[in-house]
């Protein structure tokens, strides 16, 4: 069973920055495309960035290119997200999720969840 937990979500200014943390327990976590999703009050989930197994591809959202950095460290089973810039838009609990293929150019097909790691960013 493969589970994934959060970890680095917190309360920071506006400008500030943030380091995500995604840990995962599978065997095969380098054959997992590895994403961070968001999702804010009211409002539904919704895809962030995305990485592929191995040699760092990655997509990201519009409203995260050139702020957010993804990352993974396989030999960790772990998966990160950078923020910096960030804005009071950028308040969400945010997810790490998983899917057993290499498709990170897809933000769709996650279907392994944890459990959320709240972000609040203050003016």
């Amino acid at each position: 069973q493969v589970q994934l937990v959060e970890s680095g979500g917190g309360l920071v200014e506006a400008g500030g920055s943030l380091r995500l943390s995604c840990a995962a327990s599978v065997r095969t976590f380098s054959r997992h495309t590895m994403g961070w999703f968001r999702q804010a009050p009211g409002k539904e989930r919704k895809f962030v960035a995305g990485i592929g197994w191995s040699d760092g591809s990655s997509l990201y959202a519009d409203s995260v290119k050139g702020r957010f950095t993804i990352s993974r460290d396989n030999a960790k089973n772990r998966v990160y997200l950078q923020m910096n810039s960030l804005t009071p838009e950028d308040t969400a609990v945010y997810y790490c999720a998983a899917k057993g293929d290499a498709s990170y150019y897809m933000p769709s097909g996650y279907n392994i969840w944890g459990q959320g790691t709240q972000v609040t960013v203050s003016s």
